[in-house]
């Protein structure tokens, strides 16, 4: 097996462990946020579950992107969207068969599996399913997230540390 396959395996490997559990804990939050006699989806839910001092449970249907930007419901964005994530997976896959480093194969890994769940859940439901909340005292701005977007925002971490700390060999660097 060559190298860029055995690379392409373990990234879609850990894309497909996120992806799962992903769509595992959607569905568990949908299940308990579920009004009674209610089947359609998206559906509103009114209230939180406190988990911790500083995480609820919440239910936010977000039809934009990041932070909610874009989110008003247009009829387009989720085929927009979807559209722009097929793109970025395609350029994610040619990445994964290249890819050099300890830690850039599973921060692909987490990112396409991120944004596959999220991808899932727009041609579902039109809109992903948001439902950490993260809060500090006064400081509760921040937006509801799920474990995609963590996926996601880890894997870019990852990406940014072993760009800024691998040693790599370059003409750039050498005699």
């Amino acid at each position: 097996m060559s190298q860029g396959r055995k690379r392409l395996r373990i990234g879609l490997a850990i894309a497909a462990l996120v992806t799962v559990l992903d769509q595992i804990s959607k569905q568990a939050i949908l299940d308990t946020f579920r009004p009674d006699g209610v089947t359609e989806t998206p559906f509103a839910a009114y209230y939180t579950i406190k988990a911790a001092p500083m995480l609820d449970f919440v239910l936010s249907w977000n039809s934009g992107v990041s932070f909610g930007l874009g989110n008003n419901h247009g009829a387009w964005n989720a085929l927009a969207f979807t559209a722009l994530a097929a793109v970025i997976a395609v350029f994610l896959l040619g990445w994964m068969i290249k890819a050099e480093g300890k830690l850039v194969l599973p921060a692909l890994g987490l990112v396409l599996g991120g944004a596959v769940g999220n991808v899932i859940d727009r041609l579902h439901y039109g809109a992903v399913v948001d439902f950490l909340y993260v809060h500090v005292g006064a400081f509760d701005w921040w937006p509801a997230f799920n474990l995609a977007d963590s996926a996601i925002c880890v894997g870019a971490a990852l990406l940014v540390l072993d760009s800024l700390f691998a040693a790599r060999v370059s003409h750039k660097t050498t005699p």
